[in-house]
């Protein structure tokens, strides 16, 4: 009996949602940073194996929206909660429940999928920690299962991949078994770039930066010509961006070719230009010229 179907991950922003998937595909699909709100689409990935096929959706993370590009994040989230077969609620240990993961549980509470309470972080916190979240959420409302896990060092999450194909429906294969995102390169490789900035700069810079490709080919030696744009809200952002005598750029620039040449197999010249575009994030016309709104 083969089974197949759509999982969705959620939870609050940072705790964890694409360490996960990056941990159970073994491929850096989806991108991870130490900043809250990284993961800004909907992300399908898929893994096959000889009797399932798992499509699992990486979300937003759940949270009160600040801007209009927020409210596409919210928008996305939400949809995807919708018309699936199973969904992951990823928490971290917590004593109290709070006011972000309370607002989650009761979008869950109307939906007809099975819900698995994933906690994960167990590696960064003590036995008895746990043990209260697990009591804690286990009242909130009736999980189908509930597993502690280490996204990270990866503890339990085979035993989360064998409750997972538990759940799944009987059903068919829905992409091919060598298919393992369905994701475009340039998207991906916006997303390396977007990373390695929000690394780089730490906390000098707000979250809202953009990466927008302008061009991408390929020679007939197989060297990718890439360029980019790294949108930043601010004239002194982009100062920042830029560093003194270009240093942090380049150092951006550096760490995100290194990455985007492991993803393609092939030797890459990237340039990255910086550019302010004020408010971007609530201009309904640029966001979606960057695919965070249907055309």
């Amino acid at each position: 009996m083969f089974k197949s179907g759509y999982i969705t991950i959620v939870g609050r922003p940072n705790v964890g949602k694409s360490t996960l998937l990056n941990h159970i595909m073994g491929e850096k699909l989806s991108i991870v940073s130490n900043k809250p709100q990284t993961t800004r689409n909907n992300i399908k990935t898929i893994l096959t194996g000889e009797d399932y096929q798992m499509i699992f959706v990486d979300t937003p993370g759940m949270h009160k929206p600040k801007h209009k590009l927020g409210e596409y994040m919210m928008n996305s989230a939400k949809e995807s909660l919708s018309e699936v077969d199973l969904v992951l609620f990823l928490i971290t240990p917590d004593v109290e429940i709070g006011r972000g993961d309370s607002y989650i549980i009761e979008s869950l509470k109307g939906i007809k999928a099975p819900v698995i309470l994933v906690v994960n972080k167990v590696d960064e916190n003590t036995k008895e920690r746990v043990a209260e979240t697990l009591k804690n959420y286990s009242e909130t409302m009736s999980f189908a299962e509930i597993i502690p896990i280490s996204a990270l060092k990866g503890k339990n999450t085979d035993t989360l991949l064998d409750l997972i194909v538990k759940y799944l429906p009987e059903g068919p294969k829905f992409y091919p078994e060598d298919m393992i995102t369905d994701v475009q390169e340039r998207f991906v490789i916006s997303e390396i770039v977007r990373e390695k900035a929000l690394r780089t700069l730490n906390e000098e810079v707000p979250h809202g930066i953009a990466v927008d490709i302008i061009q991408m080919k390929q020679n007939e030696k197989g060297l990718y010509n890439i360029e980019v744009d790294l949108i930043c809200e601010k004239d002194s952002h982009k100062g920042i961006i830029i560093g003194k005598n270009g240093q942090t750029l380049k150092k951006i620039g550096a760490s995100a070719r290194y990455e985007i040449e492991k993803f393609l197999r092939e030797r890459v010249n990237l340039k990255i230009w910086v550019k302010v575009r004020k408010e971007w994030r609530d201009n309904p016309l640029f966001l979606r010229e960057l695919g965070y709104k249907k055309k």
